[in-house]
């Protein structure tokens, strides 16, 4: 055991048996399990938060293969290590199979170039691809590439399945089973909660506590609640600004307020805060849901939602959460139509994709000298002339006459 490695390398499976969690795919009748464990894997992009155990399954797989394994992580390589890669797996007289499996560690960080520097020899079978991402891959991995693989999508760990890892790595030889170490079963839960599904996290967490722990009279190595709170950082949200978390929680957060669930709408709000997301941009997804989710229901929500965009610019965080909070609610708790929303994209449709004619003469504007002569402007009636301001005239194109684009709707008063 080299104990300069961290606990979490120290402590990662060895055999497909050992592994803990994602029973989804790795359940002994799921498809997964069986590629491995009869030494038949296809290319496949594993997907997934960090700490979920995607290198851990890598690492399974290369002490179960009879291929050659290669690791590479694209932060620091290139197309020379990929060439070097597929060099090896050709030689016939280092490795007489001929292919290997490549594991490529946050693949989404190859550039276009890198990823079709793979295509090819994944095509022919030379490599078996195994590409760790924790970004959507439908968006970040080459669309050849993913039509090669299959996307395996992990999910954050359970709490359960992460207290499992922990007791495992305090009793285990290479983790801190050399340590006399006296930890409660509550504690243990604790640190798996605050965790949130990463067991790197929780692993970290309770090496530093056992590592700055000094030993009592007895020998022991206490820890408690206020020792494995002050190791592990504070519950880490599953939120990336910039990534795949951005675009699900801004989702769950503008739902909820269509929705009118005002409690969940001021938990993603909070959940993207906490994240670190820019509260103007939140500011400004509430005033697209004032216009096209509250609509002519409550046409005030557009001024109110407008109000709190530019009080969240003035004043800032942190104080611009309790704005966000008050235009989020306001929105939730309204009366909702999108009949405005509905209508101006059925117009929009027509006018791209129809013969729609020609404006009425009538409605035309003479804006200079002679036009009256050819009809523009000529017998329009103007509504202020005429009792409570309507009168019957022609607006549409004569094409479109009889078209339906707004439908008010019996939320609207």
């Amino acid at each position: 055991m080299d104990i300069n490695q961290p606990l979490a390398y120290r402590v990662r499976p060895k055999r497909l048996e050992d592994f803990i969690g994602q029973e989804h795919v790795l359940a002994k009748d799921k498809l997964l399990y069986r590629t491995i464990e009869a030494d038949r894997l296809s290319s496949i992009i594993l997907w997934g938060p960090p700490g979920c155990g995607k290198t851990s399954l890598a690492k399974v797989i290369s002490e179960t293969t009879k291929y050659k394994f290669t690791k590479i992580n694209a932060v620091t390589a290139g197309i020379g290590d990929i060439k070097q890669a597929i060099l090896e797996a050709e030689n016939q007289i280092l490795n007489p199979s001929g292919k290997c499996i490549l594991f490529i560690d946050e693949i989404h960080r190859f550039n276009k170039l890198q990823q079709d520097a793979l295509l090819p020899y994944v095509e022919d079978g030379t490599v078996i691809l195994i590409g760790a991402t924790t970004e959507n891959p439908f968006f970040e991995v080459n669309k050849a590439l993913i039509s090669r693989s299959m996307v395996i999508k992990l999910e954050p760990l359970k709490k359960e399945d992460i207290i499992k890892i922990l007791k495992n790595a305090i009793t285990n030889k290479e983790g801190l089973g050399n340590y006399n170490i006296k930890i409660s079963d509550d504690t243990i839960e604790k640190m798996a909660d605050v965790s949130n599904g990463d067991v790197r996290t929780a692993l970290n967490g309770i090496e530093i506590a056992v590592l700055t722990t000094k030993m009592n009279k007895n020998g022991v190595i206490e820890i408690t609640d206020k020792i494995a709170s002050e190791s592990l950082n504070k519950r880490k949200a599953l939120f990336d600004k910039n990534g795949d978390g951005h675009y699900d929680n801004i989702s769950a957060f503008i739902k909820s307020m269509r929705g009118s669930d005002p409690d969940a709408s001021l938990f993603y709000l909070a959940r993207a805060l906490n994240g670190g997301e820019d509260p103007v941009f939140m500011a400004r997804r509430i005033v697209i849901a004032a216009a096209e989710d509250i609509g002519m229901a409550n046409p005030h929500a557009l001024v109110v939602a407008t109000s709190a965009m530019q009080a969240v610019s003035m004043v800032g965080m942190p104080e611009a959460r309790i704005i966000l909070a008050e235009a989020a609610v306001y929105l939730a708790t309204s009366k909702k139509s999108n009949a405005a929303y509905l209508g101006i994209d059925k117009a929009l449709k027509d006018v791209s994709e129809k013969d729609t004619g020609t404006i009425p003469m009538h409605i035309r504007n003479a804006c200079a000298d002679g036009m009256e002569d050819f009809g523009y402007g000529e017998g329009y009636k103007y509504p202020h002339d005429f009792p409570g301001h309507v009168v019957e005239q022609q607006y549409l194109p004569d094409k479109m006459l009889g078209t339906k684009y707004y439908k008010k709707d019996d939320t609207v008063e």
